[in-house]
Formats: C-alpha cells, structure tokens, sequence
C-alpha cells in the first residue's frame, strides 16, 4: 500500500495514503495528549476539550451551524479520546475535501470555549460519566485498569471524575489547549480519493498556519515494579446483579514492542473468536456466560491483555476456574499449528476488511506516526504476524501470564475479593 509523508511548513506531519478505489475521502486531525497526559486535579480534561470542540466558532457560531455544514453533504463525523492520543474526523464524499480540512481547522484551532457551553456541556460530560457507572460492563473495564495501572495516570479514567470534571475551569482547559495542540505533537492523515498537490495546498492555508510555539510536557512512564506490583490485585464492587462482570488484566507490552505481534496472535488463540480455547470452554461446552473474549491494549510504553466476561453468579467461580485453566494450559503446553494458522488468517482478514475504508487508512497511519515515529504497511504488519511461531506463542504466555501481576475487577452481589484471590490461586 503506498503512502508519502509530508511536513507543513510548520511543522505538522501529514500521511498521505491514496486509495483509488473509493469515492470517499477522510481527513483526521490526531493529537499527542489523553488522560495519560493529566494529574488528577485535572482528570477529564482531554475529554472535555474535545466535547468543546463542537460547540461553535466565530465562523460558526453553534453546534447547528457546525453540524449543518456536515450534514448538507452527508459526512460521516466524530472525535474521541484516548489514553495516549485525542482525535478528530470528517469522512465525506472526495470532492468535498475542502469543507473537511476548513471545517476541522476551524473547531480545533478557533472554538469559542464559552462559559455558557461549558456550563452545559459539564452536565453533559457528568451524565456521560454516570452512565459508564450504571453500565457494570463498561465500569469493569474501568475498575481493571484502575487497579492494574494503580499510582499512575494510566490509571485514571479517560474521562475524568464527577469531582474533577465539575471543577474544571476555562483556563484548565485552554491551557491544555495551548501546550499540547501544537505542530509538533500533531499528526494529519488524508485517506481516500484525493489529489495530492490540491490536498497540500489546502492543508498549509490552513493548519499550516498554525503556530509553531512550545510543547507539553510528555507523559509519565509506567513502571510495574515500581508501582508495587508484587500480588495479584482484586477489586470487588458489590452490585445484586443477575450477572456477575468480569475482567482479568495482566501488564504486557507498548506500540512497537517486538512481542506485541505474538502477544495478538496468543490473544486470538486464547478468547478473540468464536473458536478461541475461552468461548469453545466457557460458553460453548459448559454455558457459562454469553460472551467472553480476550484482548491486547498497547499503549506508548506498556500495554495489557484483558480478559472479560459476563458469568453467571451461581457458577462464577467454577467459570473462573476454567479461565485459569485454559491459560495455565496456554501456558504449559502452548498452542497447536492448526491453532496458530487460524489465528493467524484470522487476524489478516479482519485487518484487510477494515482496511476497505479510509476511515480505517487514516486511523492507521496516522496513529502510528503519532505514537511511534514509525510507519509499518498492512503488509509489513502481516508478516510479522505470520512470522509468529508456536514457540513464539509460548514465551509469551509465559511473559505475560504471571500470578503476581494479575489484577481482577469484580462487579456482583459479592462482599470481598477473598474467594476470588483463592481461585486465582489455581494459576
């Protein structure tokens, strides 16, 4: 797959990724701050910021106008933030290009970040963040990495506390604004149908415009080691529940860690189909829950794989049980070829399918230049992938599959984490 790199004058990098065979285009705008990024006075604030974004300019004042200018041409639109990276997007129609890149620049660059809209959008954020807590299968999640990344920001959650969030000023967040929506820790990604020199010309009068000034500080690396990570970690939030939630993480490796492509194939194996070792166990043979997957998280500089699940409360533990099982059995005897071929076709399908669409190439591209200063294709990423042995699959379980560094979150009619930590025992 071809793609050039560019450099604005400013600064600000661009991939240009070309992809003939669509007739649309998508512009995304990806910037070098999250969650990670903010102590806990200031939790939510990435958040927030992009919330604000869409409130208006002085070249459109409102929501509606932003909005009306999009819909006019039937674009698909929407931001979101992450741990490691904030991001913005307008897939549309290619010989829209313009209204996309103008549209973008104007929010990021020139919202209004009124008291009014802040007010407002507050209540908005506060109730988003309420509803994560009333939905036990997004709250688990949280309360996972909250213990697994316990005494850093990785910790916190992407969008702050009722706390944090209500006490969040206007300068909070234009100061944020200010020291991290610079040139340096921007990336653009053009991808879709689209002429190049048009594409430039149009990207320098308008984020090439942008001033190149200071730099945010970077973020704080995490370090199991020291962060006390010595036994297992189980949190228990009591809920009567028909269903208990749970979710079991354990440190594994960043962007860019040479392990993270047998880290993906070990995962798919072990819970990322529905033939994986955990649905075939679990659901399949014993009918303990409705799903159950596993998953690799990578971030700059570490990562986890994450196991969750929704059991059934009479037969959790028993649930549990099987779960160690199978990764003590990933573990001792590794994985079969028949089993890493699956996966590893698996893993290839589903990449070239969501490659189909420029949404997809931009996010791709774009991510990686932000986050590592690299560029691997689809097809260098697939080889590693096929690259991956048995023997590969094997070490890394090892790696990762450690008792001591496991951290459980629990959310059900149950007092304490006492049974849980005796299950946990078994691997």
């Amino acid at each position: 797959m071809n793609f050039r790199k560019i450099k604005l004058k400013n600064g600000i990098r661009v991939m240009m990724v070309p992809h003939a065979d669509t007739a649309a285009v998508t512009v995304l705008a990806l910037y070098e701050v999250g969650s990670r990024y903010e102590n806990a006075a200031l939790s939510g604030a990435s958040h927030f910021i992009e919330h604000l974004m869409f409130k208006g300019t002085s070249r459109r004042p409102t929501t509606l106008d932003i909005s009306r200018d999009l819909d006019s041409v039937g674009a698909d639109y929407n931001a979101f933030t992450s741990k490691d990276y904030t991001g913005y997007y307008v897939k549309l129609q290619s010989g829209r290009i313009g209204l996309a890149v103008d549209l973008l620049e104007d929010m990021i660059y020139h919202s209004s970040f009124r008291a009014s809209d802040m007010n407002s959008e507050r209540q908005v954020i506060l109730e988003e963040l309420r509803m994560y807590e009333d939905n036990p299968m997004m709250l688990v999640e949280e309360l996972v990495e909250e213990e697994l990344y316990r005494g850093s920001p990785l910790g916190q959650r992407i969008g702050g506390t009722v706390e944090s969030v209500s006490g969040l000023s206007r300068s909070d967040l234009l100061g944020i604004r200010g020291r991290y929506y610079v040139p340096s820790r921007t990336v653009l990604a053009i991808a879709g149908q689209f002429d190049e020199a048009k594409t430039i010309d149009l990207l320098e009068d308008t984020f090439g415009r942008v001033r190149a000034v200071g730099r945010g500080r970077g973020y704080k690396r995490f370090d199991s080691a020291r962060a006390g990570f010595h036994h297992p970690r189980i949190r228990v939030e009591r809920r009567d529940t028909e269903q208990v939630q749970v979710a079991i993480s354990f440190p594994a490796f960043g962007y860019g860690d040479p392990d993270l492509p047998a880290a993906k194939v070990m995962s798919t194996i072990l819970g990322g189909t529905m033939s994986s070792r955990l649905f075939t166990t679990v659901r399949e043979k014993e009918g303990l829950c409705y799903f159950i997957r596993s998953q690799v998280n990578p971030y700059q500089d570490v990562g986890d794989v994450t196991i969750q699940s929704g059991l059934s409360k009479e037969r959790v533990e028993l649930a549990l049980r099987l779960t160690f099982r199978e990764i003590e059995r990933l573990v001792r005897r590794g994985v079969t070829a028949a089993e890493l071929k699956l996966a590893q076709e698996y893993i290839r399908g589903r990449t070239l399918l969501a490659l189909e669409d420029s949404s997809h190439l931009a996010d791709w591209f774009a991510k990686q230049e932000l986050l590592t200063r690299r560029t691997e294709t689809p097809d260098e990423r697939l080889a590693k992938i096929r690259a991956v042995s048995r023997a590969d699959v094997q070490r890394v379980a090892g790696k990762v599959f450690r008792r001591n560094r496991l951290a459980m979150s629990v959310i059900g009619p149950f007092d304490g984490p006492e049974s849980f930590l005796a299950t946990a025992d078994e691997l």
